[in-house]
């Protein structure tokens, strides 16, 4: 019997190191990281920073601890941040937002996952009204998780920007997925090391490293960092094995990405034509999001996919989510569109 290859479009984390990034990962020199002297973590974070015309940049073990970090310099407790009510550090950070730094969070909403500059001035809450939490922190996510890896206009980024200065917030930018960001509409990345005071992005989802996510802003910023680092219990020793594979995905496969959206196109045309789905949120990156119609037997459904090795998320409300990455292959993309045809609900 004929052993079929599993499909896993769960998310962009599944993936494993190239043969490039294991030579690199194999042949990289390391040292101590917390005392600094790791020369790849080091070459890695200097080379991030100059990317996106920062001034400093520190490596995390992961992008959720990042996110947590900046949240902590950019407030203090009993604060209050304003996020879209979809948003990451809001909804899969395990609550972070009020365990480490003791802020709520004002969440509003807007399609796929997008705030626009208009909405944050009304949500901020009058400074001088000391019965509500001091509004002192926007986060913003590129792309967009539960959004469906939608993109930001750089000019609703800047507007938004603005608004912050203007009323004196802080701009932190969840930029777990900006490398497919910078792919798909071709924008600066130094342009966006202007507009925020710190940047998260993540190396273990499209770059297909194992882990790390690098954390990038003006040196008081990151200086700081260092500290709530520590005590997030992120201080790594000879981790430039790892900075090494983070290192060669920016280096060699941020340029492939357009491979994935390319492929997550094609799964959402696909699936807009079958009978059995309901809808497909537009598609500008490598996540699919799309719904069944309701008569649609969710445990007939999950079978069928079992039975066909196929591996995808279910994210509640009915939505389903597919995420294309560099292990997902070509023969695997015909064989899934093939497969997706054959359900009968």
């Amino acid at each position: 019997m004929a052993v079929i290859d599993p499909i896993d479009l769960r998310s962009d984390t599944v993936t494993r190191p190239t043969p490039g990034m294991l030579n690199a990962m194999f042949s990289a020199e390391v040292g101590d990281d917390v005392y600094h002297e790791d020369p790849t973590v080091n070459e890695l974070q200097d080379y991030v920073a100059e990317l996106f015309g920062a001034e400093k940049a520190l490596y995390f073990p992961t992008g959720s601890m990042a996110n947590q970090a900046a949240i902590k310099l950019h407030t203090q407790p009993g604060e209050q941040l304003i996020a879209h009510q979809w948003s990451h550090v809001y909804n899969y950070e395990g609550g972070g937002v009020s365990f480490n730094s003791g802020v709520s969070c004002k969440l509003l909403p807007g399609p796929q996952g997008l705030l626009n500059a208009d909405q944050i001035g009304p949500a901020v809450n009058p400074p001088d009204f000391y019965h509500s939490p001091l509004t002192t922190l926007v986060c913003v996510e590129n792309t967009t998780n539960k959004g469906g890896g939608a993109c930001y206009d750089f000019e609703q980024i800047k507007a938004i920007g603005e608004v912050c200065r203007s009323l004196g917030l802080k701009y932190h930018l969840d930029g777990a997925r900006l490398w497919n960001a910078l792919v798909a509409t071709g924008d600066d990345p130094k342009a966006y090391g202007r507009e925020f005071d710190s940047i998260s992005v993540c190396l273990s989802k499209g770059l297909g490293a194992p882990m790390g996510t690098v954390l990038v802003g003006k040196s008081s910023v990151i200086d700081r960092a260092m500290r709530v680092r520590k005590v997030l219990g992120g201080g790594m020793r000879q981790v430039g094995y790892m900075a090494a594979a983070g290192l060669y995905g920016v280096k060699n496969q941020m340029s492939r990405l357009n491979q994935d959206h390319l492929r997550a196109k094609s799964l959402a045309e696909c699936l807009s034509e079958l009978s059995y789905v309901k809808g497909v949120e537009p598609t500008q990156t490598n996540i699919v999001i799309f719904y069944l119609h309701e008569n649609v037997s969710e445990s007939k459904w999950l079978d069928f996919l079992k039975a066909h090795q196929v591996r995808i998320s279910a994210m509640g409300q009915g939505k389903w989510r597919m995420v294309t990455h560099l292990d997902y292959s070509e023969e695997q993309h015909e064989r899934l569109l093939t497969t997706l045809g054959l359900f009968n609900p």
